[in-house]
C-alpha cells in the first residue's frame, strides 16, 4: 500500500522557551549542563521568572523532526497532546502551518500545554527543564490507526517512555505499523531516559524497533559502557539500522555488517545546539522514506543538523529541500 506520509511521529507536544544564559546561571539554579530534566509547574514558573529574555517556538523532539521532514518537502503527521490554552493554540497553528497533519489534539479539563525552558550557554550547549503538562497525557486512544498505517515510517520519541499510558500508545502504534508493513523508528532522546528505562527500552528495541537513533552518550548508557566501538557492536545485533550521532565528529550508521561513517556538515558558528539530533533524524528519515542509500540519509541528517545549530530555535529557518539541492543531495 502506498504511504500517505513519509513519517508519522508520536511525541511530547511542547512549546520551547529559549534564552541565553551564563554558565554561572546553571550553577546557581543547580542545573546539570547539557541535560534534560523534568520539573513541575511551580518550578517552571519560578525558573521562567529568572531566565533572560528569550524566544518562544513550538518544539518537542518529535515535533521538531516532522517539521524538518516537511522542510525537506516530505509528508508528515504528528501525534501529540496540548492543553486548551494559548500555548496549545500556538503549537496547533505552528505545526499545521508547515503542512504537518496534527493528530491527538487537545486535553480537556487537565494540565496546560507542556513547555521546555531551554538555557543556552555561550558555547551553544543547551540545558533543558521541561514541564510536560498536557503532553504527558497521551493515551492509546489518541493513536489514530488511519494515520499510523498510512506512514512509511513511524517515529517514536524516547521521552514518552516515562508515562505508562504513553508507553501503551507506543505499543499500539508499533502493532498497527507492523501490521501494515511499515517500519518503526525510535530515538533514545536522553541518557537520563535510558538510565530510567534501560531494560524496557532494550526489550522494545529487540521486539518492535527497526531503526534506532542515539547520540554517543545515549548508546553508551544503553549498554553501560564508555567504549563507543563496543556500544556500536552491541546495537548492531539488536536493530536493523542504527544511526549514532557524535556532534562535531559526525555520525556512524550500522546496518548488519555494513558501517558508514558520515562527516558532520560544516557550520561557521555554533549558536544553539537545541534540535540538532531532531533535525539529524529528520534528514535521515526523509532520505530513508525516499529510498536513498544509508550514507546519503546520514548526509541529509548532517545537513539539517548544521542548519539548525547555526541559529536559535529547534526548527529549520530556511528550506532544507533547497539546501539539499544546493549540496547535490
Amino acid at each position: 500500500m502506498t504511504a500517505l506520509y513519509d513519517v508519522a511521529a508520536l511525541g511530547n507536544a511542547i512549546v520551547d522557551v529559549i534564552a541565553p544564559a551564563a554558565d554561572q546561571f546553571l550553577v546557581d539554579e543547580h542545573l546539570a549542563k547539557g541535560s534534560m530534566m523534568l520539573i513541575d509547574e511551580a518550578r517552571a514558573v519560578e525558573l521562567y521568572g529568572r531566565m533572560a529574555p528569550g524566544i518562544e517556538a513550538s518544539g518537542g523532539s518529535a515535533g521538531n523532526t516532522v517539521a524538518g521532514v516537511a522542510s525537506f518537502g516530505g509528508r508528515a503527521a504528528y501525534v501529540g497532546k496540548v492543553g486548551q490554552d494559548q500555548l496549545g493554540d500556538v503549537f496547533d497553528h505552528d505545526i499545521t502551518a508547515i503542512g504537518v497533519h496534527f493528530s491527538g489534539g487537545r486535553l480537556v479539563g487537565g494540565p496546560g500545554t507542556g513547555r521546555s525552558l531551554i538555557n543556552v550557554t555561550p558555547d551553544g550547549q543547551r540545558t533543558m527543564c521541561t514541564y510536560l503538562g498536557a503532553a504527558n497525557q497521551l493515551i492509546p486512544a489518541d493513536v489514530d490507526a488511519k494515520v499510523i498505517e498510512a506512514a512509511s515510517i513511524v517515529y517514536l520519541e524516547g521521552y514518552l517512555f516515562d508515562p505508562e499510558d504513553a508507553r501503551r500508545a507506543f505499543a499500539k502504534a508499533a502493532g498497527l505499523a507492523h501490521g501494515a508493513g511499515r517500519r518503526i523508528a525510535l530515538t533514545l532522546s536522553d541518557a537520563f531516559v535510558v538510565e530510567r528505562h534501560r531494560e524496557s527500552l532494550l526489550e522494545f528495541i529487540d521486539t518492535q524497533v527497526d531503526i534506532v537513533f542515539a547520540n554517543a552518550a545515549e548508546i553508551g548508557s544503553l549498554f553501560q559502557t564508555d567504549d563507543f566501538d563496543a556500544a556500536v557492536q552491541a546495537i548492531r545485533g539488536r536493530a536493523k539500522i542504527a544511526a549514532i550521532t557524535r556532534s562535531e565528529h559526525g555520525s556512524v550508521i550500522v546496518a548488519g555488517e555494513t558501517l558508514h561513517e558520515v562527516q558532520a556538515a560544516r557550520v561557521e558558528k555554533v549558536v544553539d545546539t537545541t534540535g540538532a539530533g531532531d533535525q539529524y533524524a529528520a534528514g535521515f528519515l526523509f532520505g530513508l522514506a525516499q529510498g536513498r542509500p544509508l550514507d546519503v540519509c546520514g548526509r541529509l541528517g548532517s545537513l539539517a543538523a548544521a542548519e539548525v545549530i547555526s541559529h536559535y530555535g529547534p526548527r529549520p529557518q530556511v528550506s532544507l529541500r533547497d539546501l539539499a539541492a544546493a549540496s547535490g543531495l
